[in-house]
């Protein structure tokens, strides 16, 4: 560990290749204010096998990092030279799309001697909320905003974290000292992408699913919530993929499925948005919070936002709910770069040769 900096400007590149999305992104890291971001998003590539395959994200990264990091500092309108310090995901994902932008951190940092910041892939997500915010916006700028419980759903992780304190303050050992609730087995993003392959829609399948909704009746169908005893904050969606192929099976027999397909797809979203919320706001309240913050791909869904928008009163928190803009919610650089510039600013980064030791980890937990 290196002494903390005590700059009056840093600007961090952030690097994020941990799955299906090429990203690089500049930025301020006293104000957390994005100057650039480039994404490459590699859905399209993979829609043709119904999800991600591992070999073709890590190629495609190949060739996409050095003009997405280009693009990042022509949209920044800077120099290489004006860069302070690299932050990059090195942990959880495809280990191999890891390994692409892990080895161009290393080599851009080595290049030119750069601090090198290490970064857990959820610990970006749980610092998208503060990314362009004004004060008048920003998570824990008002009073009264701490204990702040943050909900990280996406396709890959349902996880609830308690913070104390500002990010700033945030110790090292964060997502493990702060956990209070995960999935077991799938995610709620898994959930709704897999109950949308059931029911033909095409990769990614949550937004389909979102859309089609839309004017059907959640109740129409009763899908499991699992884990719901009265004092879990823990999540179970597995279920809901027998529960879906039974009852399109059901429907498909009776020639009622296109006719209720708004039906089903309200009654998935609902069944998966009611097992969030309830878990979400049971843990505010075991845990004495003030407010929330919800993160993830799976936080642009519209049920699960108007959701948390009509319920936060009633839970007693002192603040409306936090959501990050809708560019930040999926896999980004930009949330890289500000959980890099947290951990730049206590101290914690690698310096040659500390640097060329650096790996890549799909285990979340190494």
């Amino acid at each position: 560990m290196n002494q903390p900096l005590n700059q009056k400007k840093s600007l961090i590149l952030g690097i994020e290749t941990s799955c299906d999305e090429c990203s690089a992104s500049v930025m301020d890291a006293e104000t957390f204010h994005v100057l650039s971001l480039a994404t490459f998003s590699q859905i399209q590539i993979h829609r043709p096998y119904g999800g991600v395959v591992p070999e073709i994200a890590s190629r495609n990264h190949l060739e996409t990092i050095n003009p997405m990091m280009e693009e990042a500092r022509a949209q920044a309108g800077i120099q290489w030279s004006d860069i302070s310090a690299v932050a990059v995901t090195n942990r959880p994902g495809l280990v191999g799309a890891l390994l692409v932008g892990v080895s161009a951190a290393k080599a851009f940092s080595y290049a030119r001697d750069l601090p090198l910041i290490p970064v857990h892939h959820l610990e970006g997500h749980a610092l998208s909320p503060w990314l362009d915010q004004t004060d008048a916006t920003r998570p824990g700028a008002k009073p009264g905003s701490y204990p702040m419980l943050i909900a990280i759903v996406s396709g890959g992780h349902t996880n609830l974290y308690v913070a104390k304190e500002p990010p700033e303050n945030w110790p090292v050992d964060f997502l493990q000292s702060s956990c209070v609730g995960r999935s077991r087995d799938d995610a709620a993003g898994e959930a709704f992408d897999k109950t949308a392959k059931i029911l033909g829609f095409p990769y990614p399948g949550g937004r389909w699913i979102d859309q089609t909704a839309r004017g059907g009746n959640p109740k129409a169908f009763d899908l499991p919530r699992g884990l719901n005893q009265k004092d879990s904050t823990d999540f179970s969606f597995s279920g809901m993929k027998t529960a879906t192929l039974n009852l399109v099976q059901k429907l498909q027999k009776a020639e009622e499925l296109e006719t209720r397909l708004s039906d089903v797809c309200a009654s998935i979203q609902e069944a998966i948005v009611d097992a969030l919320v309830t878990k979400i706001f049971r843990a505010v309240q075991m845990n004495g919070c003030k407010t929330l913050a919800l993160v993830g791909g799976v936080s642009a869904n519209s049920r699960l936002r108007a959701r948390l928008d009509a319920e936060w009163k009633s839970a007693g928190l002192a603040h409306e709910p936090f959501f990050p803009k809708m560019k930040y919610c999926t896999d980004n650089a930009a949330m890289i770069a500000a959980a890099g510039a947290v951990r730049f600013k206590q101290g914690h980064f690698l310096r040659i040769p500390e640097t060329l030791s650096l790996n890549a980890w799909a285990n979340p937990n190494h």
